[in-house]
């Protein structure tokens, strides 16, 4: 790691000049430190850290580093897992975060037009003032930024319902690699004009444009919200009830898991009335019209049910629904508790490969010793796995990376994706070739270099070298 910054200091009157603000550039060393790492704990220093505050200077930020060969980082506020915005050659950290503006609400034609230094939470709020919410709801949501939800394309619980941002981004105003302004998208619900480059740009880590702006599709708020919370002897019956909940018309606004380790993890730590011997918890939300709402949740109810069923409890009002969600809260906490660090990992299957999924991370965990707790979005298949070892154990490191190693290959083998909203950055690099066939990372490379022909946006993350 460098301590010292390697930009000239004519490169960096110029980038004082662009920001015409003295304030908006960081080079002493304590001060870039703060922004060289992020949620992975990878770390790396900085050459300089700038606060565009417009779209003009973002380009003029990227057209100088362009023609200098400066690296350059865009960031939020670094609540990713991966290690996307660690600045691993150095370079220029741009952050967004003071790019924070709501440019236009149009409640009429349902969107909103934000800068992507905007907070999720914040966005939430403006919407809901007028009926709205925008549908991506991450667990960082309080502090997370809307351009890092589009980075990595992080969905959250809704997503089993409302998708993913890119299905709720109507179009983008970015700055490729080389300086230009591009804009894609449409401000309609339907348009077929052109190749999708949002959908493209969304979920590529910085590494194809700097996003400036986007126009987010909103989505009328639900009249009443029921929760229910479904307790299996094993996953196999849990898994047969997310198969029939979502097999049936009424489609639930949130479907989480958690496996029988957590559920234990969580009464030990917690004052939870947890059964004995569970082997899995659904927890169901359901939204819709008060005057369907009944209706809806008794057709959840019969789909979740099955011999393997344990215990059934429906939540209705703020405070029961709040309870019941605490349960899951107590998880995070409770994982601290096991050991000092955790691999934590997005992983995605389809939804009737979840068991043979669990009973091979079972299996894994007693291959290597090590402790795998699982929990995540069972609607679509999307589990976070957490492998819990101590770092300062030389044979459990090493134990916890070849364990890693063969989750991924287990996924792959059960026809899933190495990450479903955490991305690529650091930590999946290595592994990108084995779910991406060589021609396809060659198209994907040949897109990155037209995009940004000097590779100057946040190199060395996405895609694997040659």
């Amino acid at each position: 790691m460098s301590n010292t910054p390697t930009l000239a200091a004519d490169t960096i009157k110029r980038l004082v000049r662009i920001l015409d603000d003295k304030t908006a550039i960081l080079i002493e060393e304590s001060e870039r430190l703060t922004y060289g790492y992020d949620n992975s704990r990878r770390q790396a220093m900085p050459d300089a850290v700038v606060f565009p505050t417009s779209h003009q200077q973002v380009m003029d930020i990227v057209q100088l580093a362009n023609e200098q060969r400066i690296p350059l980082i865009a960031r939020g506020r670094g609540t990713g897992t991966t290690g996307a915005t660690v600045p691993t050659q150095g370079g220029l950290i741009l952050s967004l975060e003071r790019m924070n503006k709501i440019s236009r609400i149009d409640p009429a034609n349902r969107f909103m037009v934000v800068e992507p230094g905007v907070i999720n939470q914040t966005v939430q709020d403006a919407a809901a003032q007028h009926g709205f919410f925008w549908p991506p709801d991450p667990s960082s949501g309080a502090y997370c930024t809307i351009g890092g939800n589009l980075a990595y394309n992080s969905a959250g619980p809704r997503a089993v319902k409302y998708g993913t941002p890119r299905e709720n981004t109507l179009g983008l105003r970015a700055v490729t690699g080389d300086g230009q302004e591009i804009r894609t998208g449409v401000y309609t619900t339907k348009g077929v004009v052109g190749y999708d480059l949002t959908r493209l740009l969304i979920g590529s880590e910085g590494t194809l444009a700097i996003i400036t702006e986007a126009t987010l599709k909103l989505t009328p708020q639900a009249e009443c919200t029921r929760t229910l919370q479904a307790i299996y002897h094993n996953i196999e019956s849990a898994t047969e009830a997310v198969a029939a909940i979502m097999a049936q018309p009424v489609i639930p606004c949130a479907l989480e898991f958690i496996d029988g380790r957590s559920i234990e993890m969580i009464r030990n730590y917690s004052n939870a009335d947890l059964p004995q011997n569970a082997g899995a918890m659904l927890m169901i939300e359901v939204d819709g019209l008060e005057s369907c709402i009944e209706k809806s949740m008794a057709a959840i109810t019969a789909a979740a049910k099955n011999t393997g069923l344990m215990r059934l409890v429906q939540a209705n009002t703020k405070t029961e629904i709040d309870e019941l969600w605490a349960t899951r809260k107590a998880l995070s906490p409770a994982l601290r508790t096991v050991a000092p660090k955790k691999i934590n990992e997005d992983i995605v299957v389809p939804v009737s490969n979840i068991p043979v999924l669990i009973q091979g991370l079972d299996e894994l965990s007693k291959q290597f010793n090590i402790t795998i707790i699982n929990f995540g979005h069972a609607g679509n298949g999307n589990l976070h796995t957490n492998i819990l070892y101590d770092p300062a154990d030389e044979k459990q490191s090493i134990n916890a990376k070849h364990c890693l190693d063969k989750m991924f290959s287990l996924v792959l083998s059960l026809n899933g994706t190495l990450s479903g909203e955490h991305g690529v950055g650091l930590e999946k690099l290595e592994f990108i070739d084995r779910e991406i066939d060589p021609v396809t990372l060659e198209l994907m490379r040949r897109i990155k270099d037209q995009f940004d022909p000097h590779s100057i946006l946040n190199p060395g993350k996405m895609l694997p070298e040659k």
